[in-house]
């Protein structure tokens, strides 16, 4: 087969230079300005000049000017037709006379226009294209381009390509004065990385999509689809982010499982063993499982392997049929399992699925199973000798594997380490923004460079279809975490709706700058949690070794606030009572959508608000955190800027400071010391009594308050909540009026809670702040009272 391959982009062999067109390269009769509209965006095309403009339409702006597309200069029409998954839609498509074609389509309710093309080749050998660049525009935000800002994988940076070196899946660029921004994004990742890019170019912001595909196979005569992207124009860009990971939703129908709590033995024990694990799980049941500590996970070490002589080993060992007879688990990995489960935990295991070891004797008579280069087995350094997962051996012992550990062993969580392994890429950690093997910045890197059995298959494509044979084999109530998108940005958009949680950053650990890694990168992507998968940053650390109360208090409380994936691996048993009962308030998960403040102003945002609104009362937390550990610093905030309402005062409670606020308006005010954090529980000051907080955990009554209700008539604060047995469990009450408070009279709770040992004590009333203290014997759902003159 002849193969004619492209680098980087496809040009004379799809009919037409890719960009720009220019004026004059027009198609016979197609000089009318095209438009579709959806009530929210517009996209015009201008076939006499090739140029597409879009337009949001309730603020009026024309955000992106000057677009060319992939197939400038081709006949264009208004098309209408229907997606399975979108339903109707209005477009513009330009059709190339190769058969390449591009639409601008808009449906209902979306706040994006969505690009989708195929390319074409019209020539007599087969088309290998490495990159396709999908469109390109000026962006018009009516700010100075030199003054936006982007976010992206990367994090935060200037539009500049110096500073930019270009981001994976999504990129946001705002006027960080007032959050309005564009946001972009790849819908799909099937076949190809997404990335998308910023420039400046005679002071104008300029926007790039691309994909890189490492190897795209087109045959003579025919068309390949390509991915899908979005792009939309926000009066807050974070909104943009948000409806982008929504749209990312629906298109893979994600439908994420509930947020479970994790032990996980890596940085507490890398040699854990048997007895280790079961002292922890006993612990850890009587301490923390009752607050919410679900999932017992064993990290690297259990696995047999070994390395021939004269050969070097290459990160972990890889046999994860077995366990290593005289290792930590002699037992073997199904007891083990098994006595986890009878503890009350779900047994969780790590494992790197889609790589072997070339030096490991036990895969010499398996080397079908490994992909190659230059007629080698190609190793990727720490991450092994890569699976080939279009040859039905390979995708047969990665069943098996996958099959062994969920169903014969009984392990119901996996963590699924080396995942970049699957397209048979080499490792770029750490990766953030646009990088390619050395480190150096440029289009292109390795994928698509080794073989596979069938090259018709591209590295993203046969990653996904690795993570779809191990959710088969895992079975669909099994828990499947990714680790992790820094060895290789690949498996960001290439694992959409595959995974249910993700370890969005490297590995952290107690140092200062490590300690940050986490709160950096989940605040970067923190739009995909809980809508594409759950962000898992690493385990937060409460250790009393080398570890200050207030770096502990930092990072448990941005792991619970945030409400990302909350995994500790620590030596419970010999930790400080201050420092054990700092991590149960962490759990468990509050399951909402928090949403970081000061997004397009610091690199790790300072500031976020949790807001529960789900029921009649509203509750907001907001956290406010110094991530400069020699230095304090000074936080003023317009309410509005919050997300709370300008108009309204409000009283607060601080968590850490076991402290109520006095009411404020019109701003938020805080002082933090260096590497410390405040986080508030906020209410608009009403007249009569309302729960402020609770001590049960960081957000202050939205995991443990069931409901809340004010009796006038009876003048009576009622409420039920969900209290820990052997956990005092403290009611914060702001019990104000227009003049003067109002008097605590007695409390109470109910008969039944009663006669179950519950008892509540009503604390000495210090003006309007009234605390109230529950205790129980049991773990239960306890209605309590409060009667008020």
């Amino acid at each position: 087969m002849k193969v004619i391959s492209i680098f980087p982009f496809a040009a004379a062999l799809l009919g037409a230079s890719l960009f720009p067109a220019g004026p004059g390269a027009r198609a016979a009769g197609a000089n009318r300005v095209l438009s579709v509209d959806n009530g929210l965006i517009r996209a015009t095309y201008d076939p006499a000049n090739s140029i597409f403009t879009l337009t949001e339409l309730s603020a009026g702006r024309t955000f992106l000017r000057d677009g060319h597309l992939l197939t400038a200069g081709g006949g264009a029409a208004v098309v209408e037709l229907t997606d399975p998954i979108w339903g109707a839609a209005r477009g513009i498509e330009i059709t190339q006379a190769s058969g390449a074609v591009t639409r601008l389509l808009v449906y209902p309710q979306l706040p994006f226009v969505v690009l989708q093309g195929a390319i074409a080749n019209p020539g007599d050998s087969t088309l290998n294209l490495a990159q396709v660049q999908t469109m390109q525009g000026a962006l018009d935000l009516g700010t100075k381009a030199e003054d936006l800002r982007a976010r992206g994988t990367m994090g935060l940076t200037g539009v500049d390509a110096a500073a930019n070196p270009g981001s994976y899946a999504f990129l946001a660029v705002a006027d960080p004065a007032t959050r309005a921004g564009v946001v972009g994004g790849w819908l799909t990742h099937d076949r190809g990385t997404g990335v998308v890019f910023s420039s400046l170019e005679k002071d104008r912001a300029i926007l790039t999509a691309k994909i890189d595909y490492g190897r795209l196979l087109t045959a003579p005569g025919a068309t390949t689809p390509l991915e899908t992207f979005l792009l939309g124009w926000f009066a807050d860009a974070r909104l943009g982010l948000e409806a982008y990971a929504d749209a990312v939703a629906r298109q893979y129908a994600i439908h994420l499982p509930p947020q479970p709590t994790v032990y996980c033995t890596w940085y507490h024990a890398r040699a854990s063993n048997e007895k280790a694990l079961a002292e922890t799980a006993t612990f850890a049941r009587e301490h923390l499982r009752p607050f919410g500590l679900g999932v017992i996970q064993i990290d690297d070490g259990w696995q047999d392997g070994s390395v021939k002589p004269g050969f070097k080993k290459n990160g972990p060992l890889r046999n994860f049929n077995t366990h290593r007879p005289a290792g930590p688990y002699a037992a073997g990995m199904k007891a083990t399992a098994d006595s986890l489960t009878a503890a009350g935990f779900t047994p969780g295991l790590w494992l790197i699925p889609f790589a072997g070891s070339v030096e490991d004797p036990f895969f010499d008579d398996k080397q079908e199973l490994f992909a190659r280069k230059d007629g080698q087995p190609f190793v990727a350094y720490w991450g092994g000798t890569c699976f080939d997962l279009t040859v039905p051996a390979a995708r047969d012992y990665v069943r098996q594997m996958v099959h062994r550990i969920a169903h014969d062993w009984g392990y119901r969580y996996f963590k699924l380490d080396g995942l970049w392994t699957g397209s048979a890429t080499s490792i770029l950690y750490v990766n953030t923004g646009y990088l390619v093997a050395g480190g150096k910045r440029q289009e292109g890197d390795d994928a698509g460079l080794v073989d596979f059995h069938d090259n018709r298959v591209t590295p993203v494509e046969a990653y996904r279809s690795g993570l779809k044979l191990v959710r088969e084999a895992a079975g669909p109530e099994a828990f499947i975490l990714g680790c992790n998108v820094a060895q290789n940005m690949r498996t960001l958009g290439g694992s959409f709706g595959l995974l249910d949680a993700m370890r969005i950053g490297p590995d952290n650990g107690r140092s200062w700058s490590s300690l940050t890694r986490g709160p950096f990168s989940g605040s970067s992507v923190y739009f995909l949690h809980g809508r594409v998968w759950l962000n898992d940053p690493d385990p937060l650390y409460v250790t009393d070794q080398g570890l200050s109360p207030a770096f502990a208090r930092l990072l448990c409380s941005w792991v619970a606030l945030s409400g990302q994936l909350n995994a500790s691996s620590e030596d419970y048993a010999g930790l400080s009572p201050a420092r054990l009962h700092l991590l149960q308030r962490t759990m468990p998960a509050h399951g909402l959508r928090p949403r970081p403040v000061d997004f397009f102003e610091e690199r790790i945002p300072a500031i976020w608000l949790l807001t529960d609104d789900r029921g009649p009362v509203r509750r907001d937390v907001v956290g406010l955190f110094n991530w400069h550990d020699k230095e304090a610093t000074v936080i003023n905030r317009p309410l509005a800027n919050l997300g709370l309402d300008p108009t309204r005062a409000y009283v607060a409670f601080d968590f850490w400071g076991d402290r109520f606020v006095a009411p404020f308006r019109d701003s938020l005010i805080a002082v933090l010391p260096a590497a410390d954090c405040q986080v508030l529980a906020v209410r608009p000051v009403a007249d009569h009594p309302q729960l402020l907080s609770t001590s049960r955990h960081v957000a202050q009554g939205i995991v443990d308050v069931i409901e809340e209700t004010w009796e006038p008539s009876a003048g009576v604060l009622a409420g039920t909540s969900r209290v820990v047995g052997g956990d005092p469990y403290e009611l914060r009450v702001a019990a104000q009026r227009p003049a003067g408070v109002w008097r605590s009279l007695r409390a109470e709770v109910a008969a039944a809670d009663a006669a179950a040992g519950v008892s509540i004590t009503l604390k000495p009333q210090d003006g309007w702040k009234v605390r109230a203290e529950i205790s129980a014997p049991a773990s239960r759902e306890v209605r309590w009272r409060l009667a008020f003159e």
